[in-house]
């Protein structure tokens, strides 16, 4: 472990403390506890029971091997002398950053697919003379670098190929033509549309990179460039059902492929372009069909498209309007994640150009073009294999990186002056630079061809997210301009700057570069009109079948101009000029394309119109609104400062209907979402009472009462913004979230023992928090200290972070404002509100065919009971009515409310079950106030679920929640029980000077169901975060985490397995206040259908002298150094008998 927080060696009997070792100083300059060197022998063991299985790759992850390696390097050298491992990836040498779990992920990733990189590169030798042994051998990198094979890792080559095309875009789109200036070029969004997915990135005269990404769910630490991928493709899948349209996310893949492939596959985007004849079968090789003898199946694909005509959903449309109807679907998703990397981070969209390249992506350019709003779209001659072509012209790059841990610039004025690292950076940056410099001089290059960029990642104390700044211009004649930079950056990134805190170093980084070639500036060319087209064919546009000229690229000359409706055909795509653009062929042969501009609906045009329910639109305004959800989200991610937002994710955002019903909200935490909604509607009713003020343009509201104000506990806070139109409100913005202090008997606010409402913080129940447009800090604040006037209370412990997440809140409704502002700009109020009123029908719809089937082969009644661990019931009788899929849930026979906090406000149980229903249909349907539309609830008053204004409820936003999913999925059948907890973990100190306080929720198992797995160690249901990184708990916090691991064996057994829970281990360095939160210690989560019941959870203190006290499911101790909390939490239920 590092030294942080580790205060006297010995305890009052003189034994070395825990935590206490030999130190040494590690890369960084942290002094390193060894606290445990690896046992040699039992590693020999190991290593030779994998020889045994027959394993060739390992991974070695130790913690804190990003500063101190000796011990990873101890048993990589055990490895080697063994002989038997063909890959042995150490995560201090693969990427030796902060962050044990993503290092580790990187280090896993490098051992699998190196081998995989070498297999494939021996194969590809063999096919030349010599095998290529006298020719330098390059491979693209993700961050679009040329790296020799002998250096090339696989983390280095999961983005390989689409950072080829951005290569090739940023050297062929953005470059002037002759007679523009530097700021007259357009910077590019590039957008890489293959057969399974489509990358989008943006280029504006530099890479843009990012270091820490997640891929297929795996998170790998390497420099890459910053790409966004859809799973939207040419070979994306077709469905309607229910209502909607949806394309993708599955694939058909290349075998068997799209129906027109002839190999009995699925009904694609590919077909739905075949059939509106904008890909043109005639000018496809015969590659197609079992024996790849054939052509393109027109006549299969519009046969697969009439079958859909023929359902009971299609019958209203055409053929070609159900195929269009999916081409402007999948253009809407592909928009998404264009919007989200320019508009989220304050770029003007339409101010950029599109280049679009891949093999579909000219098919589709100039329509999605139109519907951002974009002017112009970039076509490259080789636009099929343009990330074939960026290779050529890449740059050979070779990078050297080294963590550290100094302070670059201190926060105390009276030091800000001193720059404590300047030494031993410029050394560090010299050193990286030398060995950066020689690699490439071996590689051939010529030192005067080599230029350097020096980086230094840099944060601000107490927060995680680093920002990895290049060396200013004029640094070394400056004094602390990195600092400068970083301000900058951080302010334009997050909207914010923070004051009173150290600039610290994580990573120095060097980056030496050998240009490749770049193409000169476009020379201006002379119109010559358009060209005599060597075809004409009907193709379908958004106005119908229209007659479209053919050409083929090779017949065009630079200075064509081809005017849309048109088709393009090049050997390897086919590109489509949409009506209202115009083409023009460049000096290169390249494609310049101009865009009309998208036309902005007028109020009036639809004011007195009804609005048909159309499918189509229903699906794009379904994209829309999520789209507007999720950049709300990342802009709060982006603007907080605490780590209970910033890191875990521990807040939700939604958008609401002008009477408070909810319409969208992106995938964040479950459990606020139906609460949400109630609280929408309490300030709607609240502020529009009698001798109330009435909202007015400006306002911002703010609650968080769980029993009068529609809240989930008082830790989450609900900041909710009206959206006005023309002096009326048209809609609602909130974002709610987890603030980790708000006053309270304890720490945290979240107390194990609190028994009113009043123990567990302040409580606002309506409240302007900015009116008039002013942010009402002096009112806030005094809400947030007022619990410390009640004895034995505390105010907020934290107010300053309390106030820049509130403004980070603020921020995030105002950005969905601004996005809002635009869709209505674009479609009409009218046509917006309606679609809003369609999506919620659509969701109601969807429950409602749920309901009955359900009904139908179980009966009209389901019953389910479950219990609290102090043997409280939750009883829930759901009776259906077959004809309309309404049910009534009736929770009569819960029992009473508790004198504890796991009491749960009516709000919650709503979110429970809004959340159990959307996955029991089973689709991919909003999830919105619809969905509780077919639903009458009775709850009785004073129970459980339903309790008193005063009752304390902290717990029943984390622990009652699971247990009504619990309730409401074993009612109907669907599946075992999940670990039905949430694990609150808190601690804190309120020594003065000492103060700190921290919370996290801890994973379990998921319960079995009829067809799967439970899956092991994840947050299930209700909850959503993430957990703090163990490097970062150690380096910040003064506890060392002994122990997290899977818990294995406590999952349920049964045809179908529950998943494991997990064991956390956790040891202070000093004595500190603990408290545990938790249910399932006592009663086990169930099994289904012959299924084993899961494993219960178990809380024990383990002393210093080996004596273990089992502490229960609630408990708040002060726990000495040296003493451990051991949390070991259930796991899920199996199903299924093991027999069968």
């Amino acid at each position: 472990s590092v030294e942080d927080y580790c205060d006297s060696q010995t305890d009052m009997l003189g034994a070395p403390k825990a935590g206490y070792g030999p130190r040494t100083q590690g890369l960084t300059g942290e002094t390193v506890i060894d606290l445990k060197p690896p046992n040699m022998d039992a590693v020999r063991k190991q290593l030779e029971e994998f020889q045994k299985e027959g394993i060739k790759s390992l991974a070695i992850v130790l913690a804190h091997s990003y500063t101190y390696d000796e011990h990873e390097k101890m048993i990589g050298a055990l490895a080697e002398e063994l002989g038997c491992f063909t890959e042995i990836s150490m995560s201090s040498k693969v990427m030796p950053m902060v962050k044990l779990v993503n290092r580790g992920h990187t280090a896993c990733a490098a051992a699998y697919l190196t081998p995989k990189i070498s297999t494939y590169l021996s194969s590809f030798r063999q096919g030349f003379d010599k095998q290529l042994d006298n020719v330098m051998l390059t491979f693209m990198k993700s961050d679009g670098g040329l790296t020799p094979v002998d250096d090339f890792g696989g983390h280095q080559a999961i983005l390989s190929g689409p950072a080829g095309g951005v290569i090739g875009y940023a050297k062929t789109a953005f470059r002037k033509t002759a007679g523009e200036k530097d700021e007259d070029i357009m910077p590019v969004i590039g957008f890489d549309m293959g057969g399974t997915s489509t990358d989008v990135s943006r280029y504006d005269g530099s890479l843009e990179l990012v270091f820490e990404t997640t891929t297929a769910g795996v998170s790998i630490q390497a420099p890459q460039l910053d790409i966004n991928t859809v799973a939207a493709g040419g070979g994306s899948r077709l469905f309607l059902r229910n209502g909607m349209f949806y394309v993708g996310p599955e694939s058909a893949g290349a075998h068997p492929g799209p129906v027109c492939y002839r190999k009995n596959g699925y009904l694609a985007v590919t077909d739905a372009n075949l059939v509106l004849g904008r890909v043109l079968p005639q000018y496809f090789p015969p590659i197609f069909g079992p024996n790849e003898d054939q052509p393109l199946d027109l006549e299969g694909a519009q046969k697969a498209f009439a079958e859909l005509r023929d359902t009971e959903e299609g019958q209203k449309y055409t053929v070609e309007e159900i195929a269009y109807g999916f081409l402007q679907v999948a253009n809407e998703a592909m928009c998404r994640p264009i919007r989200n990397l320019t508009q989220m981070r304050g770029y003007d969209i339409t101010t950029h150009k599109l280049a679009c390249f891949g093999g579909a992506g000219p098919q589709h350019a100039c329509a999605i073009a139109k519907a951002l709003g974009m002017s112009k779209v970039f076509v490259h001659r080789y636009g099929g294999v343009l990330s074939a072509y960026g290779l050529s012209m890449a740059d050979a790059v070779s990078e050297k990186q080294e963590p550290a841990a100094d302070v670059y610039q201190f926060s105390d004025t009276a030091r800000a002056n001193e720059d404590p690292s300047a030494t031993s950076r410029e050394q560090r940056l010299d050193d990286l630079t030398q060995t950066a410099t020689d690699s490439l001089i071996r590689q051939g290059y010529s030192k005067e061809n080599v230029v350097v960029k020096k980086y230094i990642n840099l944060r601000y104390q107490g927060t995680d997210t680093s920002v990895m700044i290049q060396e200013p211009i004029g640094s070394k004649d400056g004094h602390l301009l990195y600092a400068d930079a970083f301000r900058a950056h951080y302010q334009r990134e997050f909207g914010f700057d923070l004051e009173g805190r150290d600039i610290l170093i994580d990573d120095y980084r060097v980056r030496a570069v050998v240009q490749g070639t770049n193409p000169e500036d476009c020379k201006s060319v002379p119109s010559l009109g358009a060209p005599e087209p060597m075809d004409t064919q009907k193709a379908y546009f958004e106005s119908g079948w229209e007659v479209a000229n053919i050409y083929n690229i090779d017949d065009l000359k630079p200075g064509h101009e081809i005017v849309g409706p048109a088709i393009i055909v090049q050997s390897i795509s086919t590109i489509v000029i949409e009506i209202g653009c115009i083409a023009q062929v460049t000096s290169d042969g390249d494609l310049d394309i101009t865009v009309e501009a998208h036309h902005i609906k007028d109020d009036d045009e639809s004011e007195g119109e009804e609005i048909d329910e159309d499918p189509v639109q229903l699906s794009i305004f379904s994209h829309r609104f999520m789209g507007i959800a999720e950049q709300m989200g990342r802009t709060l991610q982006r603007t907080a400062i605490s780590v209970n937002m910033k890191e875990r994710l521990d807040f939700s955002c939604a958008l609401f209907t002008s009477d408070g019903g909810l319409v969208a909200n992106a995938p964040h935490i479950p459990v606020h979402l139906g609460a949400m909604q109630s609280a929408v509607r309490f300030q709607v009713e609240y502020w529009n009472g009698e001798g109330r003020e009435g909202l007015k343009e400006g306002d911002v509201l703010v609650s968080n009462h769980p029993q009068l104000a529609g809240g989930s506990h008082l830790p989450d806070i609900t900041v909710i913004t009206p959206v006005f139109h023309n002096g009326e409100i048209i809609f609602f913005l909130a974002s709610r979230g987890h603030h980790a202090d708000i006053g309270g008997i304890s720490p945290g606010s979240m107390p194990p023992h609190s028994k009113r409402l009043e123990d567990e913080g302040a409580m606002i129940i309506a409240f302007k928090l900015v009116r008039d447009g002013k942010f009402q800090e002096k009112g806030i604040t005094e809400i947030l200290k007022s619990p410390g006037k009640i004895p034995g209370n505390s105010g907020t412990r934290n107010l300053n972070d309390n106030l820049s997440d509130l403004r980070a809140q603020v921020a995030a409704n105002n950005s969905g404002i601004r996005l809002l502002k635009e869709l209505v700009e674009e479609y009409g109020l009218h046509t917006v509100d309606a679609y809003m009123r369609f999506i919620q029908r659509n969701a109601e719809l969807s429950v409602r065919a749920m309901l009955k089937d359900f009904a139908q082969e179980n009966g009209s009644r389901a019953e389910a009971i479950d219990y609290m661990d102090d043997g409280t019931p939750i009883k829930l009788t759901i009776d259906i009515d077959e004809k309309t899929g309404s049910a009534m849930f009736d929770f009569t026979g819960t029992g009473p409310q508790v004198l504890g906090n796991h009491n749960a406000p009516p709000a919650v149980t709503y979110s429970a079950v809004i959340y159990s229903l959307r996955s029991l249909v089973g689709q991919n349907i909003p999830l919105n106030q619809g969905c509780l539309a077919p639903i009458s609830f009775n709850i009785p008053k004073n129970c459980l679920l339903n309790p008193s204004d005063g009752a304390a409820v902290v717990g029943g936003n984390v622990l009652t929640s699971q247990r009504v999913v619990d309730v409401v999925l074993q009612a109907f059948k669907a599946c075992a029980a999940s670990q039905g907890c949430m694990n609150n973990l808190t601690f804190g100190d309120e020594t003065k000077g000492k103060e700190f306080g921290y919370y996290e929720t801890i994973a379990g198992g998921a319960g079995a169901g009829p067809t799967w797995e439970g899956r092991s160690g994840v947050h299930t249901h209700c909850t959503n975060t993430r957990i703090t990184d163990p490097e970062i708990l150690e380096r910040r916090y003064p506890v060392l985490l002994r122990e997290f691991s899977l818990r294995e064996g406590s999952g349920g057994e049964g045809e179908h397995k529950g998943g494991d829970g997990v064991i956390r281990e956790i040891e202070p360095l000093r004595p500190l206040v603990m408290s545990i939160l938790s249910e399932r210690r006592t009663l086990h989560p169930y099994g289904m259908k012959g299924g084993s019941p899961a494993m219960c959870g178990r809380n024990l203190l383990v002393k210093n002298d080996g004596l273990i006290i089992n502490i229960g499911g609630k408990c708040s101790t002060i726990i000495d150094a040296g003493d451990r909390l051991r949390i070991e939490t259930p796991g899920g239920g199996g199903f299924g008998s093991e027999q069968k």
